[in-house]
C-alpha cells in the first residue's frame, strides 16, 4: 500500500519530504492540499496534524508528520532504499548537524528576508530589506566553505541536501518579485552548480511545485 502523503506546493518542508520519497523510489499516493482554500484546517487533515501543517504522511495505521521525522523514518523504517543518512555514524551525524544548521541559520535568514520583502510592500523599509539580503548573503557564503564535496556532506545527495533546496530556490522567487535583490546571482558559485546537480536528479522535475509550473 502505497504512504499517503499530504503536501502544500510551494512549502519548503514539504518539499524536502517529496524529494525524499522520490530519492528512495517509494510508492506514495500524493495528496494535494490547497492553502488558499483553507485545506489544511478540514476536520479530516486535522486529524492527520492537529496542527494543520504539511508535511504529514500515512503509512498503512502509522500517522507522522514534522518534516525532519518524517525524513528520518523514512530511511529507518525502508532500509533497503537508498539512504539519505549513509555511512558511518560520523558521516550520519554530519548529516543530521547539517540539517540542524539549515533550519537554524538559512531557513531563518532566508524566511526573515521574505518578511522583509513583505514588509516592504506595506511600509517601505527599504533598510529592511538590504539588512536582511546581507545576512542571506552572509549565510550562503558560510554553507558553500562548509560543503564537503559535490553535495553538502560528500560525494552524494543526502537527507542534508534535500533540506536546504527548498529554501535556496526561493531565491529566484524572490528575484522574480524584487529584481533589484539579485539574489541568484550573488549566491556563491559552488551552491549554484550544487543546485544545477540536485535539479539534473532524474526525480527532481516531478517534486518541482504544481504552481510554480505554472507560470
Amino acid at each position: 500500500m502505497p504512504i499517503k502523503f499530504f503536501y502544500g506546493s510551494g512549502s519548503p518542508p514539504a518539499w524536502r519530504v517529496w524529494l525524499a520519497l522520490e530519492y528512495k523510489g517509494l510508492a506514495y499516493d500524493l495528496r494535494v492540499l490547497s492553502f488558499d482554500a483553507g485545506d489544511t484546517r478540514r476536520a479530516d487533515f486535522l486529524e492527520v496534524n492537529p496542527r494543520g501543517r504539511v508535511p504529514a504522511i500515512v503509512d498503512g495505521e502509522f500517522v507522522l508528520y514534522e518534516a525532519n521525522a518524517i525524513v528520518e523514518y523514512l530511511e529507518e523504517q525502508y532500509p533497503a532504499t537508498r539512504q539519505l543518512f549513509p555511512g558511518t555514524t560520523r558521516d550520519r551525524a554530519r548529516v543530521r548537524r547539517w540539517i540542524s544548521e539549515i533550519d537554524d541559520d538559512c531557513v531563518r535568514t532566508i524566511h526573515d528576508l521574505g518578511t522583509a520583502v513583505s514588509a516592504a510592500k506595506k511600509h517601505g523599509d527599504d533598510a529592511g530589506i538590504a539588512a536582511a539580503r546581507q545576512a542571506v548573503l552572509k549565510e550562503l557564503m558560510l554553507v558553500a566553505g562548509l560543503m564537503q564535496g559535490d553535495y553538502l556532506a560528500g560525494g552524494g545527495p543526502t537527507a542534508a541536501d534535500f533540506a536546504l533546496y527548498p529554501s535556496l530556490a526561493l531565491l529566484a522567487r524572490y528575484d522574480g518579485r524584487n529584481a533589484e535583490l539579485g539574489l541568484v546571482d550573488a549566491c556563491p558559485q559552488r551552491l549554484r552548480d550544487w543546485m544545477a546537480r540536485i535539479e539534473a536528479l532524474p526525480f527532481f522535475a516531478a517534486t518541482v511545485p504544481p504552481h510554480w509550473k505554472a507560470r
